[in-house]
């Protein structure tokens, strides 16, 4: 089966088995290996991909659905050398450990932010409640939600760049 999508800005054209779930499209036919797959059965959340701009859980997606969408991974979010606000905030509040979750968890915040740009503590636990996180107990990751909120209106009203995204003055979240 062929498929043309858009993945991260770019439009990819293959041919498909069928079958092949969207996690798997991505690691192997596109080498994307920032979406993680942990547990193949929906519950950790690490899969998680924006499809037309909505988190899903890719590992529940065929590849076929992706057809004619529109498909964002963590390796999408930095622009031109610019860390999204969500990327920064991870980094500034410590808001990962071992790293596992933190893609899916990144956008699944940035569809929240991009939905309600000032979520209160509760909406961002819910927002972030189908995934799991092993490591930090969520409060550094609701910490990362929050600064990523605070920053991305000031930049973009400071004279910041004007897509609300900061400079990654060499780091890499």
């Amino acid at each position: 089966m062929h498929v043309t999508m858009t993945v991260n800005g770019s439009e990819v054209e293959r041919d498909i088995e069928p079958r092949v779930l969207l996690v798997h499209f991505l690691r192997e036919d596109l080498g994307l290996t920032g979406t993680h797959w942990g547990c193949d059965t929906s519950n950790c959340g690490t899969c998680v991909v924006q499809l037309d701009g909505e988190p899903v859980k890719s590992c529940t997606v065929l590849a076929a659905m992706a057809d004619g969408h529109t498909v964002k991974t963590v390796e999408g979010l930095e622009q031109g050398g610019q860390l999204d606000p969500i990327q920064q905030g991870f980094m500034e509040e410590h808001g990962l450990q071992c790293g596992f979750c933190t893609p899916g968890m990144m956008l699944t915040a940035r569809a929240l932010l991009d939905r309600s740009p000032n979520p209160s503590e509760g909406e961002i636990r819910e927002a972030i409640s189908g995934q799991i996180c092993r490591c930090t107990g969520y409060a550094t990751i609701v910490r990362a939600v929050q600064w990523a909120a605070e920053h991305e209106g000031a930049d973009a009203a400071g004279g910041g760049p004007t897509n609300g995204q900061l400079e990654t003055e060499g780091a890499h979240a």
